[in-house]
């Protein structure tokens, strides 16, 4: 494959892996917000399900991409690890985890509550509503992050 196909592909499979997380994320955080606000217990737990499936799948998919693309254009651009934009990159990137990770759990925790409540035919727990408060504040810096990458890979500051 020659050099210019080879960078355009991992370009390629970059950009769907920093759009995929951008889309799932928000895509989550709506559907989320809406089944809480509802405050249909049942409603809630099946939102929580789908939640959890598509982070499994695409989230943690495409954020085990994204290293892996990244590092691989690096080489194949020659481009520098230290250069600022891309130090900046990576910082964040570890900051978007480090509120990622976290999240991952409590849609876990969360889903699991709402089951058990949609079973027994009772409301919301109090756990749940506290877990989904810290979800909440989450998203802000972690998604944050990521549209901060997004700009940082466009831009490339010096």
């Amino acid at each position: 494959m020659p050099r210019r196909v080879t960078y355009l592909v991992l370009k390629y499979l970059h950009v769907i892996g920093a759009t995929v997380i951008l889309g799932t994320g928000s895509g989550i955080a709506f559907f989320m917000l809406m089944a809480h606000r509802s405050r249909d217990t049942v409603f809630v737990a099946r939102t929580a399900g789908i939640v959890v499936l598509a982070d499994v799948v695409f989230t943690a998919t495409a954020v085990v991409a994204q290293p892996v693309t990244g590092l691989l254009l690096v080489r194949e651009t020659g481009q520098a690890l230290t250069d600022g934009w891309m130090l900046a990159s990576l910082a964040l990137y570890a900051v978007a985890g480090a509120f990622w990770l976290p999240v991952v759990w409590m849609q876990i925790r969360m889903r699991d509550l709402a089951r058990s409540a949609a079973a027994d035919g009772r409301a919301l727990p109090p756990e749940y509503h506290r877990l989904f408060h810290i979800w909440f504040a989450f998203g802000f810096p972690g998604f944050g992050a990521v549209m901060a990458i997004v700009w940082l890979m466009i831009a490339k500051p010096g």
